[in-house]
């Protein structure tokens, strides 16, 4: 798979209208083709369907494909990862935690979480290291510590959600609040008497935005 071929169909692409209106609704930290995610699934196809006959990753088209200062293409990374799930493993988790401190912001942490997540069901080791990252330093690893479960459903491990959340508690960062509260959403559609019960065993403890989020579905 050759990177250029993939630059060259995301700006066959390009909407300039939507670039500066993408850019706009992300702070305009980052420069955009202004490709909406339902075309862009369309323009990724046949590259993703070549990656999964090829069973395996091609890291370095991924790294091509960040450090381009187009958004769409991280974008891509995930999208690939996500749908090459199974060829993805423990030892690939220093490489995705690059992506996750580089070019940081919530659009590709929450999607990049899911990639972890998807390890974890396999690999128990991503527990421990989970916990540890919700004590990192850094908030964009704390948040994908803290999301990493997202969309388990039945498969969440309420003990490991539990600690992390615990582990941020006192935060005054807003996208760590907001994301202890989604993820608590997020299970509460499975299990809300579960959440109900945290909430009031550390409503001392949690944030007012982290509260609001998490009481939505309950």
């Amino acid at each position: 798979m050759n990177f250029e071929n993939i630059k060259k169909e995301f700006e066959k692409n390009a909407d300039r209208d939507n670039a500066v209106s993408m850019a706009r609704y992300m702070k305009n930290n980052f420069e955009f083709y202004g490709i909406q995610a339902p075309k862009r699934k369309d323009i990724e196809k046949p590259f993703i369907k070549h990656a999964k006959t090829n069973k395996s990753i091609e890291w370095n088209l991924l790294d091509l494909c960040y450090e381009d200062k187009h958004r769409e293409l991280q974008y891509f990374v995930y999208d690939y990862l996500l749908a090459v799930k199974e060829y993805v493993c423990f030892e690939d988790i220093p490489k995705i935690r690059e992506y996750i401190i580089t070019k940081s912001w919530w659009d590709t942490i929450d999607f990049l979480c899911k990639v972890i997540g998807n390890i974890g069901l396999q690999d128990k080791r991503v527990k421990k290291l989970m916990i540890d990252w919700s004590k990192d330093e850094n908030i964009w690893i704390k948040r994908t510590a803290i999301e990493h479960q997202l969309g388990l459903k039945e498969k969440t491990d309420t003990e490991l959600l539990a600690e992390i959340i615990k582990n941020n508690f006192g935060s005054k960062e807003f996208f760590i609040n907001k994301a202890i509260g989604w993820a608590l959403r997020d299970y509460s559609k499975i299990n809300p008497e579960w959440v109900r019960n945290f909430i009031n065993d550390n409503k001392d403890k949690i944030d007012n935005l982290s509260l609001k989020e998490a009481s939505k579905y309950i």
